[in-house]
């Protein structure tokens, strides 16, 4: 399905006439994308890829994939100034919130609802607001991404605060629903962050911290699902990954806070602890029972020879973070993570 997130096609780099074009300025109206808006251009190259074997044609659309993580990889200054900022504000007991409509928005609700399983964040901390709400996750709701008025209502329906992050989704950068909600959250003092597609956005002008990533023209006209998708999506992983491991979320690389909530689940809790450990199958399991399931505590339980109660004080005082726990106590044969 198309994102229809993105803004209608222009002059110079799009389809749209040069009349029509001149017609938008005698009206005293120039829409936000006129100018480079890569995410609607159609690229000569695949005009006929209609036309090609089907192994040609994974090959085309596997390299312009490929062209996408380097473009991530140009921005990383911005992404790690955006995490430093979610960072500060969940520290202060805030919340990430993400925002967008369209596909935008569906990636920004898939990467908040990752977190509670991934890192057993509690739902309320990391949000996914999407223009037109809940039905919107599968099927368009029309006209919901041009709300000016529901993305601000969006944001006031949340009570967004100086301890909120917020970071708008738009592939385009131009979402008039997702523009104007970053600017309600920067104006109610929140931190803002955006993540665009294009150069020079509307999106990007409206937060504090702009992700502009440029992947060029889509393989399929504005289809913004593709590569910008994908790119948004890296981002997003990032973000919130990031962030994650800033909180203390990880130990090295061991996923200590993931909720066992399936078999699969708790069997990787006691490969984690095994992992950080090095403890024998009989002490990971009374541990990782005695805990509750909990990865974090059981591990401390074992290297710092602690019962469940006083390694969750421990962890409490620690702010959460395993390895500050284990630096105020006494571990035994410890396994520690570099």
């Amino acid at each position: 399905m198309i994102d229809n997130t993105t803004p209608a096609p222009t002059a110079g780099l799009l389809s749209t006439s040069a009349a029509g074009a001149a017609a938008a300025s005698a009206a005293g109206s120039t829409p936000s994308s006129t100018i480079a808006s890569t995410t609607e251009a159609i690229d000569s190259r695949f005009a006929h890829i209609d036309t090609l074997s089907t192994i040609e044609l994974a090959g085309v659309m596997n390299n312009e994939d490929a062209r996408v993580a380097p473009s991530v990889g140009a921005h990383l200054a911005e992404i790690a100034r955006a995490v430093d900022g979610i960072t500060e504000r969940m520290r202060r007991g805030g919340r990430l919130i993400y925002v967008g409509a369209g596909t935008a928005g569906r990636l920004g609700v898939l990467d908040a609802s990752e977190c509670p399983p991934t890192f057993s964040t509690d739902p309320s901390r990391v949000i996914g607001l999407i223009a037109g709400g809940r039905d919107a996750l599968i099927t368009a709701v029309e006209g919901a991404e041009d709300d000016t008025a529901l993305g601000r209502a969006d944001i006031a329906a949340q009570a967004v605060g100086p301890d909120d992050a917020v970071v708008g989704i738009a592939a385009s950068g131009a979402t008039p629903y997702t523009v104007d909600a970053v600017t309600a959250a920067r104006e109610a003092g929140a931190f803002t962050a955006g993540i665009s597609c294009n150069a020079d956005s509307a999106l990007g002008a409206a937060a504090e911290v702009p992700i502009e990533v440029v992947v060029g023209p889509e393989l399929v006209a504005g289809s913004t699902r593709l590569k910008a998708g994908t790119a948004q999506k890296l981002v997003l992983n990032m973000l919130s990954t990031m962030t994650m491991i800033r909180l203390g979320k990880t130990y090295g690389n061991l996923m200590v806070d993931v909720d066992a909530t399936n078999h699969k689940l708790t069997a990787r809790v006691h490969r984690i602890v095994t992992e950080a450990t090095g403890a024998d199958e009989d002490t990971v399991t009374s541990a990782v029972e005695a805990a509750g399931g909990k990865a974090k505590t059981a591990i401390l339980m074992i290297l710092a020879d602690l019962d469940a109660l006083a390694a969750e004080d421990a962890l409490a005082a620690a702010g959460g973070v395993l390895r500050t726990a284990l630096t105020t106590h006494t571990p035994n044969s410890q396994k520690e993570q570099s």
